[in-house]
């Protein structure tokens, strides 16, 4: 039979106002590495974009200059003081109209000259210098768009007349200076982007080298929890050294206090049972003693050596453990079902097993004994000739240690469903557990609470008898 199909189905719990987990070491560094970067690169942007266009700005002003230079240096006076202009100008673009550099020469007595390029066009916002001044301005609104322009006051000394004064002005418009702006900044963002990824990139590889003992000291720790490995072995940069040591020391502290206590606790046990074992056989041998005053003293040391030893049991109880070996269930349940056939021997009882491969118990040794041991036993006891052990190991993401399902069949008579409660109910001890089925289930539930889990009992689906299933929540 398939046994898995028979398991009792267990509600998942699920904790719907599970708080945020916070950011991990990683994410916290590579965010506030991005902020800074970005701030960063940003900054850096924003002053190349500011210093090209200043740089930008004196190249046109310089230009423009020379320009201005280049038009009066060419320039001529008639005889009569008329301003003579020159007939090849500086740049072929003073002669294409339209072409956004423009030459304007202002006069005395209304004198006014103007570059092919700027026929047609209105310059009334220009104002004559005095010889001497100049001054660079824009950029400014125009009809012809918004423009540049440099003016510099010059007087053309004559021999037998007073000197002319001129007011030469070049002017270009902003869409070479913008157009070469907008280029640089497309090509700074691009080369900035590149940096930045490269730049975070190469923090991320730092950082995940750099958190790499980290990760070491948690894949170790899962696997001392997993029950692979006693104790954090590896070699760890001197930053985690002492971490290290002390879980070490916590390690080894916490396993030699279970032992020490197990170890005294078997010594109460031995002490408490010799006095009893005295008792009890001087009291059987006490020929004076009337016989009906001899069976309740005799009851009564019964009664307290039972109390003593399942106190004792409980007390042994190791329960989850969070530094725990892994403890193989197989061979474990091949010995005890071996026990328990010859001690059932006249009863030809078969016993079947559907154990995962590698199953294992995390937890005390003697606790997976005492839990399969008196659940088996109870199944031997009370089955007529068939009984099932099923262990499933029940993995879950985000855990270390998978959970673990394991439940006896028997073909017995069974429980009936309204002994059921009675029989978990909290706090059975001795003679309060059910008839017929007094294999210790107090102890069994002390082992399972132990382990925060679960035991449940209902009827076997295939043999028709008592089915006995523990769940163990994984973690």
């Amino acid at each position: 039979m398939d046994a898995g199909i028979a398991l009792p189905s267990l509600e998942a719990k699920t904790n719907d106002a599970a708080e945020r987990r916070p950011f991990s070491l990683a994410a916290r560094a590579a965010l506030a590495t991005g902020l800074v970067l970005a701030a960063f690169l940003g900054a850096i942007g924003w002053t190349l974009s500011r210093t090209y266009s200043a740089s930008e700005l004196n190249k046109l002003q310089d230009r423009l200059h020379d320009n201005v230079i280049s038009y009066i240096t060419g320039t001529d006076v008639r005889r009569d003081g008329t301003p003579l202009m020159p007939d090849t100008p500086p740049d072929p673009m003073f002669s294409r109209p339209g072409s956004g550099l423009y030459a304007v020469v202002l006069g005395d007595n209304g004198f006014h000259w103007e570059s092919s390029s700027a026929l047609g066009r209105d310059f009334s916002f220009l104002h004559p210098l005095e010889p001497g001044d100049h001054q660079f301005v824009g950029p400014v609104d125009t009809e012809l768009g918004r423009l540049y322009y440099y003016s510099f006051g010059v007087a053309l000394d004559m021999a037998d007349h007073p000197p002319v004064h001129l007011t030469f002005t070049v002017a270009q418009t902003e869409d070479e200076l913008e157009g070469n702006n907008e280029v640089y900044r497309r090509s700074l963002v691009g080369w900035l982007a590149t940096l930045g990824v490269m730049l975070i990139v190469l923090q991320l590889l730092l950082l995940r080298w750099s958190l790499t003992p980290l990760r070491k000291v948690a894949n170790d720790m899962s696997r001392v929890e997993r029950g692979a490995s006693d104790h954090l072995d590896s070699q760890y940069p001197l930053e985690l050294t002492g971490l290290t040591e002390r879980i070490n020391d916590f390690i080894d502290s916490e396993r030699e206090q279970r032992t020490r206590y197990r170890n005294t606790l078997a010594d109460l046990a031995h002490s408490l049972k010799t006095p009893l074992a005295v008792i009890r056989s001087q009291v059987e041998s006490a020929s004076e003693m009337p016989s009906a005053a001899r069976t309740p003293v005799l009851d009564q040391v019964r009664r307290m050596d039972e109390l003593v030893a399942y106190q004792l049991s409980r007390a042994a109880t190791g329960g989850r453990q969070t530094f725990a070996s892994a403890v193989k269930i197989a061979g474990h349940a091949e010995d005890l079902v071996q026990s328990l056939e010859k001690v059932y021997a006249a009863k030809n009882v078969l016993c079947e097993f559907d154990i995962d491969d590698g199953a294992a118990f995390y937890g005390e040794q003697g606790d997976l004994l005492e839990l399969m041991g008196n659940l088996l036993e109870n199944a031997f006891k009370w089955a007529q000739h068939h009984v099932l052990l099923v262990v499933k190991m029940q993995p879950q993401s985000g855990r270390q240690r998978s959970g673990m399902l394991l439940s006896v069949e028997d073909d017995g008579p069974g429980i009936d469903d309204d002994k059921i409660e009675k029989v978990l109910q909290r706090g059975v001890r001795g003679d309060e557990r059910v008839q017929g089925h007094g294999i210790g289930l107090s102890i069994v539930q002390d082992i399972v609470r132990a382990y925060n889990g679960e035991l449940t009992v209902d009827r076997s689906p295939e043999f028709g008898g008592a089915r006995f299933s523990v769940q163990l929540p994984p973690h």
